[in-house]
Formats: C-alpha cells, sequence, structure tokens
C-alpha cells in the first residue's frame, strides 16, 4: 500500500467491493461505530446536477445488520429508510448489494470492462451524522478479467496501493456523495493549468486516441476558464481536478463535481492520431468539458441559496437554473473560442443552434425560464409530447439570457458578464446567492437597475432582443430557410419510416390533425399516392403544390389528412449569424475587457 496520510477508520466506514462483475453488483458494508438506539439510515433519492427522483434505493438488495457479533432485525420504514433493531454505542456494521447496470453518469455500472458508481446509489447515510467525516475502502476486484483495473476518484487518499484500491477519506457525506469512482484498465494523464494538478483518465477509447492532443485542448479550455474567475492570478478554489471520461459506442453527457466531473462521449468524437481537423463531435465534446468545468465555480460552490445543503431525501427547488445552466451553457461554448480551439465562424454556428433550439420551441411562449428552472423535477428530465409546446430548457433560453445580458453590459460600456460572475463571488464568499445578489451586483457596476431586463427576460415569456444586443457587437442575425420538418411544424424520427414525435403549436401538422405517434406513409396528389421514406422525399413528390393528402397510420387505422404545405422561405424561427463588422465583434469574442 501507498500511504498519504495515516490510515485511520472513521466512525463512519465503507467497504465497497465489485464483488460479481457479471451479476452486475457491489457488495457494500458500512460501519457506524457509535450508533443510536434504534438507528435509521437512508439512501438519497436524486443526486445533485440532476433534477429528478430516481429512487436509487430500488436497486439496494438484502440489506442486513449485526452487532457484536449477533444479527440485528432491520426493518424498512418507507422507501429508502431502515432502522436497525440495535442498542446505542456498540458498533454497528450493515451489509448490503447494490444492482449497476446503469450506464449514465448518474447511477452506477459494473461489468467485466468497467466499473463506476456514485455514492448517492451505494452508500447508505446514518441518520443523526449530518457533517460528520467517513472514511471508504475501495477493494479491487477479485476476478481475474479485473487484473488490469485501477481506481481513480477526487477523494482525499488515506491508504491506497499504486492501481489506486484503497482507502479514501471525505469531509462529510456531501462530500462523498460528490465523489464519483472509475475502475477500469483505462488511460490517464496528468496535466497543470496555471499550476493546479489535473488528471485525464479515459476508459473505452479506441488505440487511436491522439492523447496528446486532447490534453493539451483540456489544459487550454481550463485555463481560460480560470483566467475568467481569476483574472489577477489567484487560485482557483481547488488544489486538484479530476476528469473521468467514459467512451462509448454511442453516447454523451456529463454531471459536475466540486473536484471532479464524470463524462461520457462517443468514441468516435475522440480526437485520432494523425489527423489535425476538428469535426463537429469533438467540438461538442469539447463543449461538454467546458461546461462541466465551469460548473466547478458556478454551481458546485456559487450556487443557489436553497442549495446552502443539500436535502438527499425529497426535492430541491430553485428559480435559478437558468443561471447556474444557462450561463454556464453560454460560457461553455465562447470559453472555446477564447482559448482558440475554434473560429469565429465555427462559434456563431454554435450559438445559431441554440438561438434556433429556442426559437423552434412554442413552448417558450408559454412558460417562463424561471418557472423551468422550478419545474425541472417534474418537467425537464420526463418529457414526452407536449413538451416543445408547453415548456423552455433553462440550458438554452438561460443561455441565451446570459448573452443578452452580456452584450447590453458591453454596449453601455461599463461592464461584462466576466466583471459580473467575479464580482458575484466576491459578494456571496463563492458560495450560496440569490437573484437578490445578481442584481445588486449589476446595480453595483452599472450604477443602474436591471430589474426590467430580469424581469422580461428571465420572469417573463416574451422574445428576447437578440438581434438588436448582437447588431451593437458587429454580429447581423439573418432568417434562414427551416428544415422541412420545422416548416411543418414537426419533430420526427426518420429510421425505417417517418415517425411523428412531436407536433409543435400553430404549424401545419397540427392544423392537419396529424399527432405525436403517428406514422406519416406516404401523400396523395393528383389522384396519385406515393410512398415517403423520408420528409426529404415530400419536396420531391409534391414540387410547387400547395397542399397534399397525408396518410398517416394511427392506433392500426390509415388516416386521410389534408396538409397545406407552408413555402419553403426564410422565416423568424430559423436563423444564422455572421460577423458584419471584425473589429466590434472581436471586442465580444476575444473577451476583451471594457
Amino acid at each position: 500500500m501507498t500511504t498519504h496520510s495515516p490510515a485511520t477508520t472513521a466512525d463512519l466506514h465503507y467497504r465497497i467491493e465489485a464483488a460479481d462483475l457479471h451479476a452486475h453488483y457491489y457488495q457494500v458494508s458500512f460501519t457506524i461505530a457509535r450508533p443510536t438506539a434504534s438507528q435509521r439510515v437512508t439512501l438519497p433519492v436524486w443526486i445533485a446536477g440532476s433534477y429528478l427522483v430516481r429512487e436509487f434505493s430500488r436497486h439496494l438488495l438484502q440489506l442486513g445488520a449485526t452487532q457484536d457479533g449477533a444479527t440485528v432485525p432491520m426493518r424498512q420504514l418507507d422507501k429508502n429508510h431502515w432502522q436497525a433493531d440495535c442498542s446505542a454505542g456498540s458498533p454497528l456494521v450493515l451489509h448490503y448489494r447494490v444492482c449497476a447496470q446503469d450506464a449514465s453518469v448518474r447511477t452506477a455500472w459494473l461489468d467485466a470492462q468497467r466499473g463506476f458508481f456514485n455514492a448517492t446509489s451505494v452508500c447508505l447515510q446514518a441518520e443523526g451524522t449530518d457533517g460528520q467525516p467517513c472514511t471508504v475502502d475501495i477493494a479491487p476486484p477479485q476476478a481475474a478479467a479485473a487484473a488490469a483495473w485501477q481506481c481513480a476518484t477526487a477523494l482525499q487518499p488515506l491508504a491506497v496501493d499504486t492501481r489506486g484500491f484503497g482507502r479514501y477519506r471525505a469531509d462529510d457525506y456531501d462530500q462523498l456523495a460528490d465523489s464519483p469512482v472509475e475502475m477500469a484498465p483505462f488511460i490517464s494523464a496528468d496535466f497543470e493549468a496555471r499550476g493546479v494538478p489535473h488528471r485525464l483518465v479515459i476508459s473505452g477509447a479506441a488505440p487511436t486516441l491522439d492523447l496528446q492532443r486532447l490534453v493539451a485542448d483540456t489544459r487550454a479550455i481550463c485555463e481560460a476558464a480560470i483566467d475568467l474567475w481569476h483574472p489577477d492570478g489567484e487560485a482557483p478554489p481547488f488544489g486538484h481536478y479530476l476528469f473521468l471520461l467514459n467512451a462509448t459506442d454511442d453516447g454523451y453527457g456529463g454531471l459536475e463535481h466540486r473536484y471532479s466531473t464524470a463524462l461520457i462521449a462517443n468514441r468516435r468524437d475522440l480526437p485520432r492520431l494523425g489527423e489535425a481537423g476538428t469535426g463537429d463531435g469533438y467540438i461538442q465534446l469539447l463543449g461538454l468539458i467546458s461546461h462541466e468545468y465551469f460548473h466547478t465555480w458556478n454551481v458546485k460552490r456559487l450556487r443557489p441559496q436553497e442549495f446552502a445543503r443539500y436535502d438527499w431525501q425529497r426535492e430541491n427547488y430553485t428559480e435559478l437554473l437558468w443561471f447556474f445552466e444557462g450561463f454556464t451553457s453560454y460560457y461553455d461554448d465562447l470559453l472555446l473560442r477564447r482559448a482558440r480551439l475554434i473560429g469565429d465562424a465555427a462559434y456563431l454556428k454554435l450559438l445559431a443552434k441554440t438561438a434556433n433550439q429556442v426559437l423552434q420551441t412554442p413552448g417558450r411562449r408559454v412558460q417562463s425560464v424561471a418557472q423551468a428552472s422550478f419545474d425541472a423535477w417534474i418537467r425537464y428530465y420526463r418529457p414526452d409530447a407536449s413538451t416543445p409546446n408547453t415548456t423552455v430548457s433553462y440550458y438554452t433560453k438561460g443561455a441565451l439570457v446570459a448573452l443578452c445580458l452580456d452584450l447590453s453590459l458591453r454596449s453601455e460600456g461599463a461592464a461584462t458578464l466576466d466583471d459580473v460572475m467575479r464580482a458575484l463571488w466576491q459578494r456571496c464568499s463563492g458560495g450560496p446567492m440569490t437573484e437578490a445578489d445578481l442584481l445588486a451586483v449589476l446595480q453595483a457596476l452599472t450604477g443602474r437597475g436591471w430589474q426590467q431586463e430580469i424581469a422580461d427576460w428571465v420572469h417573463g415569456t416574451g422574445e428576447l432582443p437578440l438581434a438588436t444586443v448582437l447588431a451593437a457587437q458587429g454580429v447581423a442575425l439573418k432568417a434562414d430557410t427551416p428544415q422541412p420538418a420545422q416548416r411543418l411544424g414537426l419533430r420526427v424520427r426518420e429510421h425505417g419510416g417517418i415517425h411523428v414525435t412531436h407536433v409543435l403549436a400553430g404549424g401545419a401538422a397540427e392544423q392537419a390533425g396529424l399527432m405525436a405517434g403517428d406514422e406519416w406513409l406516404g401523400v396523395e396528389l393528383d389522384s396519385q399516392g406515393w410512398r415517403l421514406r423520408t420528409l426529404a422525399d415530400l419536396a420531391l413528390v409534391a414540387g410547387s403544390a400547395r397542399e397534399v393528402t397525408a396518410l398517416v397510420a394511427r392506433d392500426a387505422r390509415l388516416l386521410h389528412l389534408a396538409l397545406a404545405l407552408p413555402p419553403a422561405t426564410a422565416g423568424a424561427d430559423t436563423i444564422v449569424l455572421e460577423v458584419a463588422d471584425g473589429a466590434r465583434a472581436q471586442a465580444w469574442l476575444a473577451g476583451a475587457s471594457l
């Protein structure tokens, strides 16, 4: 063992073993050195950063307990609370299994190739122990197939071997819950960003991975973020940082943590040896890295007042996700431009994509972005056929609110959004904040109130002044021709035919009577029937016709629906962005201070 500090065991101690790779379960023991009489334990129902009650306890099996060598009866009180029939004082040892077959960044996974878990899915919490430190033994799998596995986590190592297995420490349960664990025959690389040690761990990468390029680009992103938050060279609020990247055949996502992030990317999108180009997939991955790293400041430290202390047993509501997710979404791609990983045209293409996602969502006229934040628990992670018509994304519209605020500030010449973020950090001491704090900072930096803009952009459902604020910074917003689905007011899945997933409010498809779940088989025109394989076939068949009869299958019935075809012209819901004044645009895009 490599000992980093005395290998003491805390009063709260876990042992986690990848017990059966093929049955996909972890074996866990949890020792409470000084339990109360009738000690209660619980498992979280959600994980920070992913605002949905996920009921992790449904994966917990065969919970038992012993005290002084004797079996202690356990009684389940509700879906995620249990009570031990134990006495006070003498150590209580609980043991159980956790089924791990969720390949996302939110829960736990285990097979013969890789293990991963978040403590919210695996580690019971003892009631009455808030704020107490805990230790964790992460045992190496005994299976021969895992002989080359290593272990990586941002937890503080106490006594670990050269592969990373062994004992770790967390200051409290919240820190444990915020420190995912990766186990696999991964590759890794260490680098420094502004003097801070960083580590990049990658599982599942193809042999052609250009690790050197990925490290260099990740370092550039980290340095751009540190420079934004700490332009005077002060140290960032962390002494180390860990990227855990799982490369898969088909996946994408990330989850932020205080000292690390867990990422999933398509392995085809990773840079390859001998290839210098930057494809859309790699840009998307760099944007994900940038997004989750920016969260190290914006939501993991500077965070909603409601998140000052997490309640793991129920929803934690806030109206501020438009700020913490939306502003982070604004900066993630902008930092790629500042780091010189993409050019102006590529950045404006990404920004136009975000704008189009909002403009093509009728729900923006129904739900404010503040309400979308509050409703995340019941709406964002549970999309259905009505979602585009009844909701707006606090990610995308929040990013546009940040854009409007940044460019408005720049036009007035008193401050930039960078200044606002730094001033908020100082005002709130890198901790909990409210909307009132944002308004106070804006007032202090500019000498005027911004209540009306926040009321209109955040709490209202009107259109954002995108064209105006962009023009003031030398960028032209121009209408563009929509894709066929948007022209018709549809969202479809084109695989083995045309399957309607959403019908947008007010569009031609809704007026014709199409609905989600329909299979659009073909059209009839001038007494002739035509099969449609993709929506692109509609233009081939219809030509300049203004109306066709759509042949639709629904509930094993064939329907004939009269469909008016809108003209294929540019509209207000599809835009492109172009540099009109290079000098003014550069001041914004390069992050120049006022």
